[in-house]
């Protein structure tokens, strides 16, 4: 399968993604039935977000030809993924990337989110049966010419392990943060409330730290963020927002809640689910310099850099943990 038929498939199922048909709605559906934290509302987030910035004809186009794809790809390798499951098809760009590239690849899915790739990947078979060549899915990987994984700190030790003596790119936990001014507009903070709460907060891209200047007035921050005052209903976020609450009273630490989401102050870039860490700062310098240095920043919003509601709109060449994947993948 060359280039030109590749890109023609790819662009196909961006729009079979945005007519969001029956067979779509359904998939959909069962895959939120299967993970709690897949609510329609945010697996539609997802795809159609993949849709619009990785599947579109012309950003496709521009993709392969900055990286002077061959239009036939003379010696394919096999490549092992092994794909997460935090947020909704967070796996689809290391996928995108194989199947560009012209290597066949191996998918080992994330127990919490197999549905909908492969529902999509269907699709391409139906379409074209040479995919099923270039495209399998298992439940272990073994025999691959080099591999791509992600999970937490703790499998990435395994990873590591595992896959020493093949060509690798492992990916351990990472988290995006957010710079504040304190002259945000209502607007600004709105969507900052996107990028805290989108995927209610599980994914690396979220941010789940912000930096204030001293005296900073929070409450038209956490006005913004009752745009998201629904979550108080979805069970599983409001269980653990309720296990945070009682940690910081029955430790009585300094807490605010909007009542769905609990602002605590906290050295640490991670925080739990429902909660959004805050530290004071007196020079925005000093802060730049000390994210610069930190390995588990995915992304960083604020003046100067990441508007705010862009953290969790990757283009195709912002690529995780900075590793560029489809130039590793080249490079085979």
């Amino acid at each position: 399968m060359n280039l030109q038929n590749r890109l023609d498939l790819l662009e196909r199922l961006g729009q079979y993604i945005s007519e969001g048909n029956e067979e779509w709605k359904s998939a959909r559906d069962r895959a939120s039935r299967e993970n709690g934290w897949f609510s329609p509302e945010f697996i539609d987030l997802a795809a159609n977000r993949i849709a619009t910035h990785f599947l579109a004809k012309d950003k496709l186009a521009a993709w392969a030809e900055q990286y002077k794809i061959p239009a036939e790809n003379p010696q394919p390798k096999n490549v092992g993924i092994i794909m997460a499951g935090n947020i909704p098809l967070v796996g689809f760009h290391d996928f995108l990337c194989a199947f560009i590239s012209g290597h066949r690849q191996t998918i080992k899915l994330s127990s919490r989110d197999e549905t909908l790739l492969k529902h999509l990947v269907e699709r391409l078979y139906e379409w074209d049966a040479q995919t099923k060549e270039l495209i399998r899915f298992e439940t272990m990987l073994k025999g691959c010419d080099a591999y791509i994984a992600t999970g937490s700190n703790n499998s990435a030790r395994y990873f590591d392990y595992y896959f020493k003596k093949y060509p690798h790119i492992i990916r351990r936990n990472r988290t995006s943060v957010g710079i504040l001014t304190g002259n945000e507009s209502p607007v600004e903070l709105e969507k900052l409330a996107d990028d805290v709460h989108e995927y209610f907060g599980m994914g690396c891209r979220n941010i789940t730290k912000i930096f204030v200047p001293k005296d900073y007035e929070f409450l038209p921050l956490l006005d913004a963020f009752r745009k998201y005052n629904h979550f108080a209903d979805h069970n599983k976020y409001k269980n653990n927002y309720d296990y945070q609450l009682a940690v910081l009273i029955i430790n009585k630490q300094y807490y605010m809640t909007n009542d769905s989401i609990i602002l605590h102050e906290n050295p640490s870039v991670f925080s739990p689910i429902s909660q959004l860490n805050y530290e004071f700062y007196s020079d925005i310098a000093s802060v730049e310099q000390q994210l610069s240095n930190n390995g588990d920043i995915q992304a960083i919003a604020g003046k100067g850099h990441l508007p705010f509601g862009e953290a969790q709109q990757p283009s195709l060449t912002d690529y995780a943990d900075g590793v560029d994947t489809l130039q590793f993948l080249l490079a085979l």
